[in-house]
């Protein structure tokens, strides 16, 4: 029987810079195969089918997509003989600490031809430069625009039922756990779920959440305590030796999206912007924050500016991350012109044919 692929953001563009969860991949893995290479499209294609031939063999397999180009493939995680396969030098430079032990280093950098390289040189550092100056400008936007999202947040707290709240996340806990607790050791996993990319904020939760069969959506407005809530009950979660996927997303990389809990087959997401889901499937429940946060005309004035400024600044990165793939992209095929196309398949082979 087949495998599945679920699909996750490898890295996400965020208010406070580039985040990535690779770190506790690595930690988690039995062994990882860091590919090491220059700015490449090839090795998502690589990636692609080695991910393929684990499915065909029965084994699930997490698959970690590129924001700029969410198409392609950074990283691949198998599970049960717990194998990460990553590119480990673009857009995130990771080094391994076990080489001769649970991790192995191997190199694309030989593929290339030089001669080619140097001919293409004067149009690579053109390109890195149109990159880099374009992603440091939407970094900045997002950086504008999370602190104007925490202005908005901030007029939000002053006016939330947070009596109201806090019962809420007792009644979950009764109804989510009752009184199980589980005889083993929680599980913990870090994902992250969604970025903005080019084409503007993308996630990855249907292919995430396909297989559960309930999701509490919940609808609140910035600030309402919705990462508070997931994260109490991923902690009460854990404390009850459940296994728990905390899913990370969006301009604060410090703030929850998603808690999923697998042995109940459920999980809490926040359904607001960039994410807005609504009810579509059976199994589906709205859980409102909304009306826990107490009208107040004076601070709807205020949000409505706040609101204005922050959407500005959102299109503004949007635009920018638009530049930076399209110079990111072009480099890339720059590159890849110069490599030495029969080498490039025998390293490729050695990926392909572990056991």
């Amino acid at each position: 029987m087949y495998g599945t692929i679920t699909q996750y953001m490898g890295t996400a563009y965020t208010g406070c810079g580039i985040s990535h969860k690779y770190d506790t991949l690595i930690a988690s893995a039995a062994e990882t195969f860091f590919l090491k290479c220059p700015p490449t499209n090839m090795l998502s294609a690589v990636l692609h089918e080695l991910a393929t031939n684990y499915v065909k063999r029965g084994f699930d397999v997490d698959k970690f997509m590129d924001p700029v180009q969410p198409e392609k493939t950074d990283a691949i995680f198998v599970k049960g003989p717990n194998l990460l396969f990553i590119q480990a030098s673009h857009p995130i430079a990771l080094e391994p600490a076990e080489i001769g032990g649970r991790h192995r280093v191997i190199s694309f950098y030989d593929v290339y031809d030089e001669d080619q390289l140097r001919d293409r040189n004067g149009l690579i550092v053109e390109q890195l430069a149109e990159a880099e100056m374009a992603i440091k400008k939407a970094l900045k936007s997002l950086a504008d625009a999370k602190e104007i999202h925490d202005e908005w947040e901030a007029i939000n707290i002053k006016r939330m039922m947070w009596e109201q709240h806090e019962n809420l996340i007792h009644s979950l806990k009764e109804e989510l756990f009752g009184t199980i607790r589980l005889n083993k050791q929680t599980t913990v996993s870090h994902r992250l779920i969604g970025s903005l990319t080019s084409a503007g904020a993308q996630d990855f939760i249907p292919s995430i959440t396909k297989r559960l069969e309930r999701r509490i959506l919940i609808k609140g407005l910035p600030g309402t305590g919705k990462s508070t809530l997931m994260k109490a009950l991923g902690a009460e979660a854990e404390r009850r030796g459940f296994d728990v996927l905390y899913g990370w997303c969006g301009l604060d990389p410090m703030g929850v999206d998603l808690v999923q809990i697998p042995e109940l087959s459920v999980c809490l997401l926040d359904a607001t912007q960039p994410h807005v889901y609504d009810v579509e499937r059976p199994g589906d429940e709205l859980l409102d924050l909304v009306s826990m946060c107490v009208k107040d005309a004076k601070a709807e004035q205020e949000i409505d500016l706040i609101r204005e400024t922050y959407t500005e600044k959102i299109l503004d990165a949007t635009g920018y991350m638009q530049t930076y793939a399209q110079a990111e992209n072009r480099m890339k095929v720059t590159m890849d012109s110069a490599i030495k196309q029969a080498i490039f398949e025998v390293k490729s082979k050695v990926l392909l044919e572990l056991p």
